[in-house]
C-alpha cells in the first residue's frame, strides 16, 4: 500500500507540472512563472506573472527590465481568491519559482499553510519569511 507521503509527493509533482503549464500563459519574456492554489485536492485559484487587467500585455520595458507594475504569479492567484467566494485558508500554493519577500507576505496573510516551489531564486528572504511564519516549504525541482 502506498504511504500518504508518497501520495502527497505524486500530487505535488502533478500540480507543479500544471503550474509550469499555466506559466506558459505569461506574456513576460524574461521569465514565465505560474502558480496554483489547491485546497481539499481542488484547484481554487491560478495565476501567472503579467500586467494588471486592462494594461498592455508587455512586461518588459525597452531596456529589457521588468516594468514595476508587473504582478507576480502568486499575487495574481491570491487576488483572484479575493474576488471569489472561496478562501485560501489552509491551502497549498504551487509556484514554479521561489516566492519573493513581497509575495511571501501575501501568502502568510492569505492563510496558505504550505508552499511547493521549483527553481530557487538567488534571494532566499521570501522562503526564509515563510518558514519563520511556520509555513511548510517544499522545494520540488521537476524537469520536463
Amino acid at each position: 500500500m502506498e504511504s500518504n507521503s508518497n501520495k502527497q509527493h505524486d500530487l505535488d509533482i502533478r500540480y507543479m507540472r500544471m503550474a509550469k503549464i499555466w506559466a506558459e500563459n505569461s506574456y513576460c519574456t524574461r521569465r514565465k512563472v505560474g502558480a496554483l492554489i489547491v485546497k481539499d485536492k481542488m484547484i481554487i485559484s491560478d495565476g501567472y506573472n503579467g500586467t494588471p487587467a486592462g494594461f498592455e500585455n508587455v512586461c518588459e520595458n525597452e531596456d529589457g527590465f521588468t516594468k514595476p507594475y508587473v504582478l507576480h504569479a502568486e499575487a495574481n492567484a491570491i487576488t483572484k481568491i479575493a474576488c471569489s467566494n472561496n478562501n485560501s485558508y489552509g491551502a497549498t500554493m504551487y509556484v514554479t519559482a521561489s516566492p519573493c519577500i513581497e509575495c511571501a507576505k501575501l501568502i502568510i496573510q492569505a492563510g496558505i499553510k504550505r508552499v511547493v516551489y521549483g527553481e530557487k531564486y538567488r534571494l532566499t528572504d521570501g522562503i526564509d519569511l515563510l518558514e519563520r511564519a511556520g509555513i511548510e516549504t517544499v522545494f520540488l525541482d521537476i524537469k520536463e
